[in-house]
């Protein structure tokens, strides 16, 4: 088992660092006073990011770096090394997404979401695991989804790289395991988060699109992926509602196709029109330096994922299931107006979780 040490001892390689969760965690782990290498495309981005923090006495070293590029991860590799001496840590977390139906997306563009999604993720692990094996351990932590657990309509390409870094991940996992490699390696599972994910989605929608609820603020994946930094731990699913829509459609797969067909749309929808399908990060650098969008209702933290952290609290993690499960019973049944789509839409619901 590799030996990993507190966050104020550990050099930490970070993609996607200058949005949404990345930028959540570069700051909280420059307040544990975790070394930094941080990767984006945005160099303005970046270099305020570095800047902020440096500012705030943490060691921040950067490499812009398209992950969907081999030779651009291997930079961010050589940058770790060259100004630490190597690191410890290795986060894979940059992504990109699209909305729109699978037989309307242009393959170009689900072959570019893979680059990023899945290679990228690829990339990253072979250069960490290249160094972990010189300097006899580490650990990875790759950013997935739920959606890699049961995919969901209108998020078709995005759902299939999160699946394949899942798949990934676990042979990747078996073969440390295998060769007594000392590399930890950990999946984090976000549900629906409070980040700019759907401003810089590229959308074949007719409408602005939006995640389905519940959504969390990024803060409750930082504190996973910390979580992970210094633990063994092998998955950690942030937030109970995502963990429920994947353990129900285990339970009842046909079912939870024909309910995810009727009530996803028009969740995955709003009520304001799209803005210009070209506006999206997918291919360039979009609009950095954002923690998060803009929901009615968030929830802060989840008690299922506290509790996955913290075995002894388990019982509240089945108390937290039972609520959440009630909560989205409530929120399918419940009606209010007509979606995009022209269905009824289920309305907004607090899931206190």
């Amino acid at each position: 088992m590799a030996r990993l040490k507190p966050l104020n001892e550990q050099v930490i390689v970070l993609t996607g660092a200058t949005s949404g969760i990345g930028l959540v965690t570069a700051r909280r782990l420059a307040a544990e006073g975790a070394s930094l290498v941080l990767a984006a495309r945005n160099v303005d981005a970046l270099e305020g990011v570095a800047r902020e923090l440096r500012e705030g006495g943490t060691r921040v070293a950067t490499c812009v770096a398209d992950v969907g590029e081999e030779r651009d991860v291997m930079r961010i590799g050589d940058q770790a090394v060259r100004t630490y001496g190597g690191f410890d840590t290795w986060i894979n977390n940059a992504g990109v997404a699209i909305y729109g139906r699978i037989d309307e997306v242009e393959t170009q563009d689900m072959r570019r979401l893979f680059d990023t999604n899945f290679w990228g993720t690829v990339y990253g692990c072979r250069v960490a695991v290249a160094h972990f094996r010189a300097r006899g351990g580490g650990k990875i932590v790759n950013v997935g989804s739920v959606l890699g657990d049961r995919a969901i309509p209108l998020q078709g390409p995005y759902s299939a790289s999160k699946a394949a870094v899942r798949g990934f991940t676990e042979a990747l996992r078996s073969e440390m395991d295998a060769t007594d490699a000392r590399v930890s390696i950990t999946l984090i599972k976000p549900s629906a988060i409070n980040t700019p994910y759907k401003e810089h989605a590229k959308n074949y929608l007719d409408h602005a699109p939006q995640n389905p609820p519940p959504v969390y603020e990024p803060e409750t994946v930082a504190r996973a992926i910390l979580h992970a930094c210094t633990h063994d731990v092998r998955d950690l699913v942030v937030g109970g509602g995502g963990r429920l829509i994947a353990w129900g459609a285990s339970l009842a797969p046909r079912a939870a196709d024909r309910l995810m067909g009727r009530i996803m749309p028009g969740l995955q929808q709003s009520d304001r029109p799209a803005g210009p399908r070209h506006d999206t990060s997918l291919y360039r650098p979009g609009r950095d330096g954002a923690e998060r969008s803009a929901y009615p209702f968030t929830l802060k933290t989840s008690a299922y994922t506290q509790a996955m952290m913290h075995p002894g609290l388990a019982t509240a993690a089945a108390v937290a299931a039972g609520a959440g499960i009630a909560a989205l019973v409530y929120a399918a049944g419940g009606r209010r107006g007509r979606g995009p789509s022209g269905r009824a839409t289920p309305r907004a619901v607090i899931h206190r979780h």
